[in-house]
C-alpha cells in the first residue's frame, strides 16, 4: 500500500524519491514533518499530493503574522437563539493538515499546534476534544533568514519527527516538470489509492517490525553521544530516541522488511535528530546540526548481528 501512495505522489513530484520515503515514514510512525526550503521548491505541492492520494480529510492553514490561535483550533461563539456558546471547529479537525509557511506566524500562534501534534487533541475554554485518527501535520517553512519569519520555538521543533529539505532539481528533472505542467496541473489527476483506515492498519504493522536489542542500545548510544559533544549545548531528549526508533520501524516497513537494520538508523538519524539539537554556535543553522549528527554517528560503533528474528 505504501508503494501505491508513493507511485501516486511521483506522478506529480519529480526526482524526490528520498523525501517521499521520509514523509511516508513519518506518516506510518505517527509523527509529523517540517519541510524547510526556499519558496517554489514543491513543499506545498508534496503535501497536497499526499492528501489527494489518501481518502482522508485535508485542511490547509496559511500562516501569517496576524493569524490567531483560535483561527487554528476553533473557538466558542455565542448563539443568541439558544443562549448558549457553540464550538466552531478550526482547520486542525482533519486527518492531514498543511501548515503552510508556519514560521510567518507569531510564536504564540505557532504554539497553538503543540497540543494538537503531541496529544492529538484540542482544548478550548477548558473543554478537550479529541482529533480523529490519523492526524498528520506537514508544516512548511522558509529559511529563518528570510524576511518576515519567526524562528520556531524549541518545544515546537521537538514535536516534529523529521525536518526535511526538498532541495533543487536537476536540469533534466526541471525539464520534465515543465512538460508535465505545460498542459495542466497533474495534481488534479491524482486519485486516492488508500483509505485512512488502511493508514491506521499500516501503522499497526509498522509497530510490529522487529528491532534487535543491540539496535536499541545503538540508538541510546547515539543519543548519549549528542549529550556529551562539546559543540552541542543540549543533546537530544528521550522523545527524540523514541522518534528514531519508531521511524526506523516504519522505514523498514516501507522498504519491505520485517526487521530494522543499522543502516536504517544511520540514514534516519540526521533527519530525526538534527533539528532538536541546541548548538553552542550557529543557532538555527540546519546544516551545522546535520553535520554534527553525522560526526556523532562516526564516533558510535555500529553493532554487527543477525538482525532478523
Amino acid at each position: 500500500m505504501s508503494n501505491e501512495i508513493k507511485d501516486a505522489i511521483q506522478k506529480v513530484i519529480i526526482g524526490k524519491e528520498e523525501v517521499i520515503d521520509l514523509v511516508l515514514t513519518s506518516l506510518l510512525a505517527g509523527g509529523h514533518v517540517l519541510l524547510e526550503d526556499m519558496p517554489g521548491t514543491g513543499k506545498t505541492m508534496l503535501a497536497k499530493t499526499l492528501a489527494a492520494a489518501i481518502d482522508a480529510s485535508f485542511a490547509r492553514i496559511q500562516f501569517t503574522p496576524d493569524l490567531l490561535p483560535s483561527d487554528v483550533t476553533g473557538l466558542n461563539i455565542f448563539n443568541r437563539k439558544t443562549n448558549e456558546f457553540e464550538f466552531h471547529k478550526g482547520p486542525v479537525f482533519c486527518n492531514i493538515l498543511l501548515a503552510d509557511e508556519i514560521n510567518r506566524a507569531t510564536p504564540r500562534t505557532q504554539s497553538s499546534l503543540l497540543e494538537c501534534m503531541e496529544e492529538k487533541q484540542v482544548t478550548v475554554d477548558g473543554v478537550t476534544r479529541k482529533l480523529e485518527k490519523p492526524f498528520f501535520v506537514i508544516a512548511t517553512q522558509n529559511p529563518i533568514e528570510t524576511s518576515g519569519t519567526f524562528p520556531l520555538p524549541e518545544a515546537q521543533l521537538d514535536r516534529f519527527m523529521m525536518k526535511l529539505s526538498m532541495g533543487m532539481v536537476t536540469g533534466a528533472q526541471e525539464e520534465e516538470i515543465l512538460l508535465r505542467f505545460m498542459n495542466g496541473n497533474p495534481l488534479e489527476e491524482v486519485k486516492s489509492v488508500c483509505t485512512k483506515q488502511q493508514i491506521l492498519d499500516l501503522r499497526e504493522e509498522a509497530k510490529k517490525v522487529y528491532v534487535h536489542k543491540e539496535l536499541i542500545t545503538y540508538i541510546q548510544k547515539i543519543a548519549e553521544a549528542t549529550r556529551n559533544n562539546k559543540e552541542i549545548l543540549a543533546g537530544v531528549s528521550p522523545r527524540a530516541t523514541i522518534a528514531l526508533l519508531k521511524a526506523s520501524q516504519a522505514y523498514a516497513k516501507i522498504k519491505g522488511r520485517t526487521y530494522v537494520v543499522p543502516e536504517d538508523i544511520k540514514f534516519l538519524a540526521p533527519f530525526v535528530l538534527a533539528h532538536r539539537l541546541v548548538l553552542q554556535d550557529s543557532f538555527g543553522d540546519s546544516q551545522s546540526a546535520v553535520t554534527l549528527v553525522k560526526q556523532v554517528l562516526h564516533t558510535v560503533s555500529v553493532p554487527t548481528e543477525e538482525w532478523s528474528r
